[in-house]
C-alpha cells in the first residue's frame, strides 16, 4: 500500500527545495511537474494567479471638472461621462469615488461604519480649483486635468495625484500618486518581503502559497500607510478584486495602485501620527472586540493530535509547571475529513472536554469550509436542500477538492456561499454540537478558499458564482478576497447565537480589511528555519498596521523537512519561543504529516520539553513571564479595542520622528513600554540593538540605563532575550498562573521605572464575558512622581463598576534608594525584612539593597497620596 502524501507535506518539500536550490533549479521547478512519492504534482497551482498588468499606454484620457454640486458632506463632480464624489466623513478622512454616471457609490463588507456625521467644512471655487477645507485637512481639487491634492491645516502637501491621474484602463480602476525619495510605505497586511514596501511590487489576493515567500499569501488587506517628512497618511483601496501596488519601483517620482475590476473607491486618512491613521482607519473598518483572557495565554497544537495525545500533552504542561491555556485539534480529529464531525481518533469528545476544563485548558477545533459531497452526510444534505453552495456558471454546484488528499480522485467537495446571510446563519448553527461537547474556540483554515485543482491555482475558478441576498450573482474574482471574512462573521456570530455573553475566540488564516472585528490572525504554514523566524517580525508588524493587532505565527515553525534542512533544533526553538512569548497570539504548532505524534515516534516533536532540560527551562521562564505580564497584555488589548493601537509594534509606529526606525525589522515594541530585540541568527550569542531616540532605555535584566539614539551590543546566551524598558513606565504585573483564572488577582504589582514621573491607566473587567460592553469595568489611574526629596504615589479610581478581587498594590520602584520613611497622611508604613514578610502586611515596604529595588505594599482603598521620603526635608520634615 502506498504511503499517503498530504498537501502540507508536499508543499513543505517543494517550497524548501526551491528556497535552497537557487534560481536555476527554481526555474526548473516552474517549467515541469514535480514528482513526490506516488504522485505527479503540477506546479501551475503555484504560479502567480492570472495577474492582469496595467497597460499604461491605454490609460484614460485626462478629465475636466465641468460643474460641481455641494453635498451635505462634500462635493459631487461632473466629469462628463463620469462623475466623482468626494465626501468628508470626518475632518481628517475623505472618501473618493469615481463612477460612470448613474452608478451607485460602493461600500464593501470590510467597512464597519457608514453613518458618519458630516464635519464642519467649507467649499470654495475659482477658475482652476474647488477647495474643501476642514479644521485639519484641505482637499484641493484641480479642475483640468482633474486631480486631487491633500494638504494639512498649515498648507503642507500630504499627498497628491500623479500626472497619470486616476481612472479606468479596460475596466481596471487605477490611481497614480506623486512621491519622492524620502517617502516610505507600510501595511498591506500579511507579506513576506519585509517592513518597508518602498521599491516593491505587491498584490492583494490571498492564496495557499508556494513558496511561503510568495507575492500572494494568506491575507488580503488593501490598506497602506505613507510616511513622508515624518508625517503619516493612509489609503484604503476598498476593492475586493485582486489589487496591485507599485511603490515607486518604476520611478522615484510616482507610485500607483489598481484592481482587476470593480469600482474606483478609496479612503484617505490624514495623520500626522501613524497611530492617528490606524485609529481612524479602524474607526471605519472596526476595532477588535476584547478577547477572552485565556486566548491571550500560551497554546499548543500539532497536526494531528488524537484524544490520547491531547490528554498526554495537557498532563505534560501541568506536571512540568509550564503555563498554558489552549490545546488545538487539527483536521485529523474529523470523521473522514467531514466538517463538523468527530472521528475515531477522538472516541469521547464530551469526556475529553470535561477533563480539559477540569485541568484549566480550553479546546479549539479546526474547521474547513469545504464540505464533502457525500449523500447521507447531514451537513451536505442540509446545505444541498437549502441551496447554499457556490455554483458553476451553468447553475450546478461547484465541486472542488480538499481532503482527503488524492491527486487522481475527482473533485468531491462543495463550498458554502457565504455571500448569503442565510448561509452564514446556517453555518453558525453547525457549531452547536461542538460547543455542547466543550470546545471554546473556532480555528478556520484553508479559507482562501483552497481547492486542490492546479488549473485554478488551488482556489475556486474566477467564474464560479456567488449569489447575494438580493439574488444578484457575483463572480468568484469579486468575492474571493472577502470569502474568509464572511466565514469569520458566521463563526463569530455562532458565539452570539449559541454562547451568549461569552467572549468569542475565532482564529483565521485568511481575511480582508475589517476581519479584525471577528477573528485573530495566524500567518499560516511557516517553516522551521531561521529565515522564517526573522521574517515573522516585519510580517506581524504589517498585519498590525493593517488593522489586525491580534496576530501570531507558529512558534518553532510548522513545516518540517529534515533532508532539506528544515528542522526545529533546540536552539531554533528556544530563540523562537523567547520571541513567541511576546506575540499577541502565542502558539506552538507543528507538522507531523497527519500522524499522531504519540504513534509516529521518529517525528520532530515540538512541545517545549522535547528539546531537553535547558530548553524546557527557558520555555518555562518566558511563558511564565507572559503570564506575569497578563495585566499589561490585557490593557494593551484594551487600547487596541479603543484606538486600534498595535500590540506588537514596529519601532516606526512609536518613533516615526527617528528615521533609524523606518527599516528596523528585527526589533519591536510589545505594548507601549517594552522593547523586544530577539536573537534571530543561528549560533549568535550577542546582537546589536538600536535604542530609539528621545527616550531613555533600561536593560530589563541588568538595570543598566542607556540614552536613546544609539546602537549598543547586547550579550545574549541561549537563555537571554534582549529586553528593554522605556524609562518612566509603569508595567502592571501579577503572580504567575498555570492558566487564566487559576488564581484570583488579589495583588497588582506596579513595576515602575522612574526618573521624573510615570502614569498608567489600568483597566480591569471579568476578562470572560461581554459585560464590559454594558459598563461593568474599572479604570484606575496611577501616577508616580519623583519630587526630588521624595516620591509620591497616587491613584484615581475613575470608574468602579466591577467587583474586583484586588486587595492591594505592590509598587516596585527600580533604581531606588532606601527610604527614610513611607507614609500616607497619618498612615505609616512599616519596614519589612523581606518580600515574604511584606506580603503578609497591609501597609509596609521592603528595600532590596542588592538590587536597589523598593517594594511598597499599598492597600487598594488607600485614599491619600503615598509619600516615600528619600531625603531629609530641609525644614525638618514638615
Amino acid at each position: 500500500m502506498k504511503r499517503k502524501r498530504t498537501k502540507k507535506a508536499v508543499t513543505a518539500l517543494l517550497a524548501t527545495a526551491v528556497l535552497l536550490s537557487g534560481n536555476a533549479v527554481s526555474q526548473l521547478y516552474l517549467a515541469q511537474p514535480v514528482f513526490a512519492d506516488d504522485m505527479v504534482f503540477p506546479v501551475e497551482a503555484f504560479r502567480p494567479t492570472d495577474d492582469r498588468p496595467l497597460d499604461k499606454s491605454h490609460l484614460q484620457q485626462s478629465m475636466t471638472v465641468q460643474s460641481f454640486e455641494q453635498l451635505d458632506n462634500g462635493v459631487k463632480l461632473n466629469l462628463g461621462a463620469q462623475e466623482a464624489y468626494i465626501r468628508m466623513l470626518t475632518s481628517d478622512m475623505a472618501k473618493v469615488s469615481l463612477l460612470n454616471k448613474g452608478d451607485k457609490e460602493y461600500t464593501s463588507v470590510g467597512i464597519a461604519k457608514t453613518d458618519w456625521s458630516a464635519p464642519k467644512f467649507k467649499v470654495k471655487e475659482d477658475d482652476k480649483r474647488i477647495v474643501i477645507t476642514t479644521d485639519s485637512l484641505t482637499v484641493d481639487i484641480k479642475k483640468s486635468p482633474f486631480g486631487i491634492k491633500y494638504m494639512d491645516k498649515d498648507g503642507n502637501v500630504i499627498n497628491e495625484d500623479g500626472e497619470q491621474g486616476i481612472g479606468y484602463e479596460n475596466g481596471k480602476p487605477y490611481v497614480f500618486k506623486k512621491t519622492d525619495n524620502n517617502e516610505n510605505f507600510y501595511g498591506l497586511g500579511e507579506k513576506t518581503d519585509g517592513l518597508n514596501k518602498r521599491g516593491k511590487e505587491e498584490g492583494i489576493w490571498h492564496q495557499d502559497p508556494f513558496p511561503y515567500e510568495s507575492k500572494y499569501i494568506y491575507q488580503s488587506v488593501p490598506f497602506f500607510i505613507g510616511l513622508k517628512d515624518k508625517k503619516a497618511y493612509g489609503i484604503l483601496f476598498d476593492n475586493t478584486y485582486r489589487t496591485y501596488y507599485n511603490f515607486a519601483k518604476e520611478s522615484d517620482d510616482y507610485y500607483y495602485f489598481y484592481a482587476d475590476g470593480g469600482k474606483l473607491t478609496y479612503y484617505f486618512f490624514n495623520g500626522p501620527q501613524i497611530k492617528d491613521v490606524v485609529d481612524r482607519y479602524t474607526d471605519l473598518t472596526g476595532k477588535i472586540p476584547l478577547p477572552p483572557e485565556w486566548s491571550l495565554g500560551f497554546h499548543q497544537s500539532s497536526w494531528a493530535y488524537s484524544q490520547n495525545d491531547m490528554e498526554e500533552v495537557a498532563a505534560g504542561y501541568r506536571e512540568k509547571k509550564i503555563p498554558a491555556d489552549g490545546l488545538f485539534f487539527d483536521i485529523e480529529y474529523m470523521d473522514d475529513y467531514k466538517a463538523f464531525t468527530w472521528g475515531k481518533k477522538v472516541p469521547d469528545p464530551a469526556g475529553l472536554g470535561k477533563r480539559m476544563e477540569e485541568q484549566g485548558f480550553h479546546q479549539v477545533n479546526i474547521f474547513d469550509p469545504a464540505i464533502r459531497a457525500l449523500p447521507g452526510y447531514s451537513v451536505y444534505d442540509e446545505g444541498t436542500a437549502k441551496d447554499l453552495w457556490v455554483k458553476n456558471p451553468d447553475g450546478t454546484a461547484f465541486l472542488g477538492k480538499l481532503w482527503p488528499w488524492n491527486p487522481s480522485a475527482p473533485p468531491s467537495s462543495v463550498y458554502p456561499n457565504f455571500l448569503k446571510k442565510e448561509t452564514r446563519d446556517w453555518w453558525s448553527m453547525q457549531y452547536k454540537p461542538f460547543f455542547d461537547t466543550g470546545i471554546d474556540g473556532i480555528w478556520n483554515d484553508v479559507n482562501e478558499p483552497v481547492s486542490f485543482i492546479a488549473k485554478d491555482h488551488w482556489t475556486l475558478p474566477l467564474d464560479a458564482v456567488h449569489e447575494d441576498d438580493n439574488g444578484v450573482k457575483h463572480a468568484h474574482e469579486e468575492v474571493h478576497n472577502i470569502y474568509a471574512h464572511l466565514e469569520e462573521e458566521a463563526s463569530y456570530n455562532a458565539f452570539k447565537k449559541l454562547k451568549p455573553n461569552v467572549r468569542p475566540f475565532v482564529l483565521t488564516r485568511a481575511g480582508y480589511t475589517g476581519t479584525q472585528r471577528y477573528a485573530a490572525t495566524w500567518t499560516g504554514d511557516n517553516h522551521s528555519t531561521w529565515e522564517h523566524l526573522r521574517m515573522s517580525i516585519p510580517m506581524n508588524a504589517n498585519v498590525g498596521l493593517a488593522g489586525h493587532p491580534f496576530v501570531g505565527n507558529d512558534i518553532g515553525g510548522f513545516t518540517k523537512n529534515k533532508q532539506l534542512g528544515e528542522i526545529c533544533t533546540p536552539e531554533l526553538f528556544a530563540r523562537w519561543l523567547e520571541l513567541g512569548a511576546f506575540l499577541p497570539f502565542s502558539r506552538d504548532h507543528y507538522n507531523n504529516d497527519g500522524d499522531s505524534p504519540s504513534v509516529k515516534q521518529n517525528i520532530n516533536r515540538q512541545e517545549p520539553w522535547q528539546f531537553g532540560k535547558e530548553v524546557e527551562d527557558i520555555s518555562r521562564q518566558y511563558i511564565s513571564m507572559r503570564y506575569e505580564l497578563m495585566p499589561y497584555l490585557q490593557n494593551a488589548f484594551k487600547q487596541a479595542h479603543e484606538t486600534g493601537n498595535l500590540i506588537q509594534q514596529p519601532l516606526v509606529f512609536q518613533f516615526q520622528d527617528d528615521p533609524n526606525t523606518y527599516n528596523n525589522e528585527d526589533q519591536f515594541m510589545f505594548g507601549d513600554s517594552l522593547m523586544i530585540a530577539p536573537v534571530v541568527e543561528k549560533g549568535a550569542t550577542s546582537r546589536s540593538v538600536y535604542l530609539p531616540t528621545g527616550v531613555k532605555w533600561i536593560d530589563y535584566w541588568t538595570g543598566e540605563e542607556f540614552e536613546g539614539g544609539q546602537t549598543i551590543t547586547k550579550q545574549a546566551d541561549l537563555g537571554t532575550l534582549p529586553l528593554y524598558v522605556k524609562q518612566n513606565s509603569i508595567i502592571p504585573r501579577r503572580e504567575v498562573q498555570q492558566y487564566a483564572g487559576e488564581k484570583k488577582l488579589t495583588n497588582l504589582i506596579l513595576d515602575t521605572y522612574l526618573n521624573g514621573n510615570a502614569s498608567y491607566s489600568y483597566y480591569q473587567d471579568d476578562a470572560t464575558t461581554e459585560d464590559y460592553t454594558r459598563g461593568e469595568f474599572n479604570v484606575t489611574d496611577f501616577h508616580v512622581e519623583n519630587k526630588g526629596n521624595h516620591v509620591e504615589f497616587e491613584q484615581d479610581k475613575k470608574v468602579q463598576n466591577y467587583a474586583s478581587d484586588i486587595q492591594s498594590y505592590t509598587l516596585k520602584l527600580h533604581d531606588a534608594v532606601e527610604p527614610k520613611k513611607v507614609q500616607a497622611a497619618n498612615n505609616k508604613y512599616a519596614k519589612a525584612g523581606s518580600v515574604e514578610e511584606l506580603n503578609g502586611q497591609e501597609r509596609a515596604y521592603y528595600f532590596d539593597a542588592n538590587e536597589h529595588v523598593l517594594y511598597v505594599k499599598i492597600p487598594v482603598n488607600e485614599k491619600q497620596k503615598v509619600k516615600i521620603q528619600t531625603q531629609d526635608d530641609v525644614d525638618g520634615g514638615k
